[in-house]
């Protein structure tokens, strides 16, 4: 088993609050993480259809089993009649870390702790492996084409499962069991499709109309469609920094897959190899290093702080770390992997409009060196450990 980075927040969270919900999509490792710090509490799977029926039919007595001795309920989303009844117990007992809740579906999972738990839930939001977690393990990949391509969900590096077999199953599982039980898709082709349209689109600023009619349905459908994506987890939409320094900017939010298997899947990429001089292989690489930003951020049970920018001439910062309240650190992402003249040179030209400084300016690239530059500081993409302080 690989050991998560979350682990410390959740025994903390645990201490603090009667009960902690661990929200993620599908696959993510979220049973695995709360099984493995909590392997005393009681373990109850609510998407076996037996405890479901139980639940769902007699929610009160259901939970009277486990009102002493508290529980790990996984998927609880599939019974959202126990949310009301769940309040009652966290209100009687207040005990610490009574209750551990997971969840896949989060459109659903959020919005009945919302209304029924507010203020006696912590949250954490796990997503797949980060690149330090698999390093640890020993197993991160020789390349980072292999990273984009095979993805950092937990099941591939723990079976002999190949990539292909992984997403192909995984895409139908989320398709099949998750957005049929929702009423904002009725057509789960159309969605299928715009889930593949939406990958093509990693790492570059969305235009609700241009992916509206690429897949025949309206800018009002393609807003909900993402905004399910973003909820599930799949996707995020990194919005523009506020901060315009007398420029005109951008209003729109970028798009990225938060594993780059799954976008390199619906891509088509046959294999690694094919990545090398792919297209789409500089935003699939964005799409890695920003998610490996989030999730410094989820694991320490953290709301994102990550925005870009991007003026109307063009000039544009691939991540902007909201640091200490205002300070703002540039962050730059290039795959190539060796480091040219011209890495430094939005970078260069945000510092002058700022007043930043080369000290707390990164640029992220696909080659293994971490260096001191006049312009800024060159980052390795697995030595991404100078930019995390301005993370935690």
């Amino acid at each position: 088993m690989i050991r998560r980075d979350a682990e410390e927040k959740l025994r903390s969270l645990a201490l603090g609050f009667p009960a902690v919900s661990v929200i993620g999509p599908r696959q993510s490792g979220k049973t695995t993480l709360v099984r493995s710090v909590f392997p005393d509490k009681p373990y109850i799977l609510l998407e076996d259809p037996d405890t479901r029926a139980f639940a769902e039919e007699d929610p009160r007595s259901f939970l009277a089993q486990y009102e002493e001795t508290g529980a790990v309920f996984d998927e609880v989303q599939r019974v959202p009649e126990l949310f009301s009844y769940l309040q009652g117990i966290l209100d009687r007992h207040a005990t610490p870390g009574q209750f551990i809740l997971t969840g896949s579906q989060n459109f659903l999972m959020m919005e009945s702790i919302s209304q029924s738990l507010a203020g006696r839930v912590g949250i954490i939001r796990l997503l797949p492996l980060s690149m330090r977690e698999i390093a640890r393990a020993g197993v991160i990949p020789e390349t980072y084409e292999e990273i984009l391509f095979g993805g950092l969900y937990p099941r591939p590096y723990s079976t002999p499962l190949e990539p292909s077999d992984f997403y192909s199953s995984y895409i139908q599982t989320y398709i099949e069991r998750d957005l049929r039980q929702l009423k904002q898709v009725q057509n789960l082709s159309t969605f299928q499709t715009f889930m593949k349209m939406c990958a093509h689109r990693s790492g570059q600023i969305i235009n609700y109309s241009s992916l509206a009619n690429d897949c025949g349905i309206t800018h009002n459908t393609a807003k909900e469609w993402l905004s399910l994506l973003e909820t599930s987890l799949l996707i995020i939409l990194m919005r523009p920094h506020h901060k315009n320094f007398n420029k005109r900017l951008v209003k729109a939010p970028k798009l990225y897959f938060t594993d780059p298997g799954l976008a390199a899947h619906l891509c088509g990429i046959p294999n690694a190899e094919s990545l090398r001089y792919h297209p789409l292989k500089g935003g699939l690489f964005e799409s890695l290093i920003i998610t490996e930003f989030l999730k410094v951020r989820f694991n320490a049970g953290k709301e994102s702080n990550l925005y870009f920018w991007r003026d109307k001439l063009g000039h544009e910062i691939d991540c902007v770390i909201e640091y200490a309240g205002s300070d703002l650190i540039p962050v730059e992402i290039k795959s190539g992997r060796t480091a040219a003249s011209d890495f430094f040179k939005e970078i260069t030209y945000w510092n002058n409009l700022s007043g930043n400084t080369p000290k707390r300016s990164f640029v992220v690239y696909g080659g293994d060196q971490n260096q001191q530059r006049r312009a800024g500081h060159l980052v390795g993409y697995q030595h991404l450990e100078p930019i995390f302080p301005y993370l935690e």
